[in-house]
């Protein structure tokens, strides 16, 4: 949970200054508030942001997805049949049964009653409401279609979470197998080779020359068994350390990249980062937000950084009178048919309509992507098991084909 900073006056006007947990800034507000304190700054401790702890890995300070999508498609059919916006969100924090969203919600509510418009209030929990949803319920109210646009973004989560859905199952199977290779790796390691190598070394005396093979995966063996207390913490902090480097803006930047030069992986990251692009583009534009801070809302909406760095700088571009089309036609990260349908948009002002039918496409090709990488890696998987098992077989067998030899000469 993030730990936020605060400078605070008491009841007797004294300034006093400490930290606290909380899911964001309105709730951290609302607990100096509880205590008789008068807030005078808060702001996130610089040694979070983009921290890691297990509760963010495990996504319990994040609401969910699904919570996230039956919240706007709720909020959008109260606002439609004429309910006031605070008497909405009071339905929704007293029957959702999500304890983070519920606390999202009672947050969004106490600035609306201080006098916050809804995108202000919900811009207040970045890591509940992304800059793509504030900006389209900002261009909603603004245009009094508030309803319409909670049913596009509604629409918008539920493609969005069956994307991720499709790619979490698709890497369900091969992080199953990695699994269990690698708890194989260790159980043979731990009592099956140094069994086979007291019997191998029973038969062939003291003075036996072992293969280099097989000495080295005795003393393989033997390292694992004796520092499993380094190996096991070591490699628990490696993946720490790791997660934590990944979401610092250079350690993200060189994963996406790195991400981009796999192949197999390459491709889908690619087609799902259009289709992301395309989807969230043609809703801020619909909504009616201006071509500049549509892209540059989007490209914080891609998930991939160089397709946000791609995207930011194609603003840019745009700033200085050039069609976006012609832009992203120069970029090897989109496809010709991106541009190509972009060009037809801008010809006949159906940008919008075009760039829909761009991201439909786009993730029909992820699932299809998705199919193809998750029928390789079986057997890939395969492969790599049994090389691990022919060269455990092959530092056994090659020892006691010496021992044969040496008997018959």
């Amino acid at each position: 949970m993030p730990l936020f900073e605060y400078i605070a006056t008491n009841q007797k006007g004294e300034t006093i200054k400490g930290t606290l947990d909380a899911v964001d800034r309105s709730v951290a507000l609302s607990s100096l508030s509880n205590q008789n304190l008068k807030p005078i700054a808060v702001h996130e401790a610089d040694g979070k942001k983009g921290s890691f702890s297990l509760g963010d890995f495990f996504g319990k300070n994040k609401v969910k997805a699904d919570d996230l999508v039956m919240f706007t498609r709720q909020l959008s059919a109260m606002v439609s049949a004429g309910v006031p916006i605070l008497r909405a969100l009071t339905s929704q924090h007293d029957h959702t049964e999500s304890t983070v969203l519920k606390v999202v919600i009672a947050g969004v509510m106490k600035d609306i009653e201080n006098g916050s418009t809804l995108a202000d209030a919900l811009a207040k929990s970045p890591n509940s409401f992304s800059d793509v949803y504030v900006n389209m319920v900002r261009a909603g109210e603004a245009a009094g279609i508030l309803d319409d646009i909670l049913k596009r973004l509604a629409l918008q989560q539920e493609n969005n979470a069956a994307i991720r859905k499709k790619v979490k199952s698709a890497m369900a199977y091969p992080v199953v197998l990695m699994s269990i290779t690698v708890l194989a790796f260790f159980g043979l390691m731990i009592f099956i080779i140094p069994q086979i190598g007291g019997i191998v070394k029973g038969l062939g005396g003291p003075d036996a020359q072992l293969p280099a093979l097989t000495l080295f995966m005795l003393g393989l063996s033997s390292f694992i068994i004796h520092y499993w207390w380094l190996i096991i913490p070591g490699i628990i902090g490696g993946i720490i350390l790791t997660m934590r480097y990944i979401k610092t803006p250079t350690g993200k930047m060189l994963f996406h990249r790195l991400v981009l030069k796999i192949p197999g992986l390459k491709v889908i990251v690619m087609k799902l980062a259009i289709a992301r692009f395309a989807r969230t583009f043609s809703a801020l534009m619909g909504a009616g937000v201006a071509v500049i801070e549509a892209l540059n809302v989007t490209a914080r909406a891609v998930g991939n950084g160089v397709y946000e760095k791609a995207l930011i700088e194609a603003a840019d571009e745009v700033k200085k009178g050039k069609n976006l089309s012609a832009i992203i036609e120069k970029n090897t990260l989109f496809p010709a048919i991106v541009s190509q349908m972009l060009a037809v948009g801008e010809e006949t002002g159906q940008t919008e309509t075009i760039l829909v039918k761009v991201a439909d496409f786009y993730e029909e090709e992820v699932d299809v992507a998705i199919d193809g990488v998750s029928a390789l890696i079986e057997p890939v998987m395969i492969v790599i098991m049994g090389a691990m098992v022919g060269l455990i077989a092959a530092s056994v067998m090659l020892p006691i084909s010496g021992l044969a030899n040496q008997i018959k000469s």
